[in-house]
């Protein structure tokens, strides 16, 4: 039996049914496509960046972007938000701040980006809190300002200033004493004392006391003293010393100013200088020459020397008057070595015993002449 029109007809209708499941399951994908894909903005400690994804939530589009968080952390949304309806993401990571408060350091976690908001997490709200850098400035990796060592703050705080015998009451926000003075208009001259060094923090209820230099013109004399110059002479005998220039100190009178603070000087500036004395330094020429062997040695060259310089007769007195004896003693001599009376009245035992204690002071020497001629020196 041949098919119907029906029966003929029933397996295109079926084609078409499958046809259109096909198309509607195709349909319904690409809706589901364009539903999941989409762009967000991700800010990350104020770099922001276009990111498209297929993520569901706030964590898949950082897992995206590579952007790892902790607990400290700030996102906004949330980590776990769903990203339907989301345009952007907020992320700051939170950092260690290092701040100092009034001069007391303290360290906290923060967010913030700026020194503006760390003072807004801080609490310090005050217009009158004095920073020791601008509020817009952006902080650095390591938590402080950029070109800081710390975030210093301080806040409104009354000191006790006393300047030029009068007392002012400051109520001010200043970082330090100098920074104190200078909002209150007292500038400080080069010798001026302050009672606290100016780079200190300041503190509420502080005391300040600044004393004014006073200059006062003084005059002193003073004293330099001579210096001693040793010189060889290879024309003095070995141990023989002579001084031949007499030291002496030098003197003179210096004007100056004294610039007093506080009941103490604390600086000077010289004016000028007058000389009294000048200095002159002593020298003394000490012998290098060794002396040779003595032609006469033993006992036997006090009869030598005797015979030589008087012909040996222990009472001759020379023509002038001045030199006496076996030895031709002046009588100056002859008492600077013990000697009493004249010499040409001593026994001849006695000048010898003179004699060789002057050798032994002073060399040979004495007898320039005949020790030559000896050979004593």
């Amino acid at each position: 039996m041949s098919p119907t029109l029906v029966e003929r007809a029933l397996p295109a209708r079926l084609r078409l049914v499958a046809q259109g499941l096909v198309l509607g399951l195709v349909v319904a994908g690409t809706s589901a496509f364009a539903v999941l894909h989409q762009t967000v903005v991700l800010e990350v400690d104020g770099e922001r960046t276009t990111v498209s994804t297929f993520g569901r939530t706030v964590a898949d589009v950082l897992a995206a972007g590579g952007v790892e968080v902790g607990d400290r952390d700030l996102v906004v949304p949330a980590v776990d938000a769903s990203l339907v309806g989301a345009e952007e993401i907020l992320v700051r990571h939170a950092r260690e701040v290092v701040v100092e408060v009034d001069g007391e350091e303290r360290t906290v976690w923060s967010t913030a980006l700026t020194v503006g908001e760390v003072l807004a997490e801080l609490g310090l709200r005050d217009d009158d809190v004095r920073t020791s850098a601008s509020r817009s400035a952006p902080l650095g990796r390591d938590g402080v300002p950029t070109d800081a060592q710390m975030l210093q703050l301080s806040t409104p705080k009354a000191v006790h200033l006393v300047v030029d015998g009068e007392t002012r009451e400051l109520s001010t926000a200043a970082l330090t004493v100098r920074e104190a003075l200078r909002e209150a208009g007292t500038s400080l001259g080069t010798y001026d004392q302050v009672s606290v060094p100016v780079d200190t923090p300041l503190a509420d209820g502080l005391a300040v006391m600044v004393h004014r230099a006073v200059p006062v013109t003084r005059s002193e004399t003073s004293t330099e003293a001579f210096e001693t110059v040793r010189s060889d002479d290879p024309g003095l005998d070995e141990g023989t010393e002579v001084v031949s220039v007499r030291g002496r100190a030098g003197s003179s009178v210096v004007t100056y100013v004294a610039y007093e603070a506080g009941g103490g000087e604390v600086a000077r500036t010289v004016l000028g200088e007058v000389v009294l004395d000048e200095r002159v330094d002593e020298v003394i020429r000490v012998g290098t020459r060794t002396a040779p062997e003595p032609a006469v040695t033993g006992e036997g060259v006090w009869g030598a020397l005797a015979q030589c310089e008087s012909g040996g007769r222990p009472t001759v007195v020379s023509s002038n008057g001045l030199y006496h004896g076996l030895y031709q003693f002046s009588v100056g001599t002859w008492r600077s070595v013990g000697g009493s009376g004249l010499p040409s009245e001593a026994t001849p035992a006695e000048q010898t015993e003179r004699a060789k204690a002057l050798q032994a002071r002073s060399g040979w020497g004495q007898w320039p002449h005949c020790s030559s001629v000896l050979g004593l020196r």
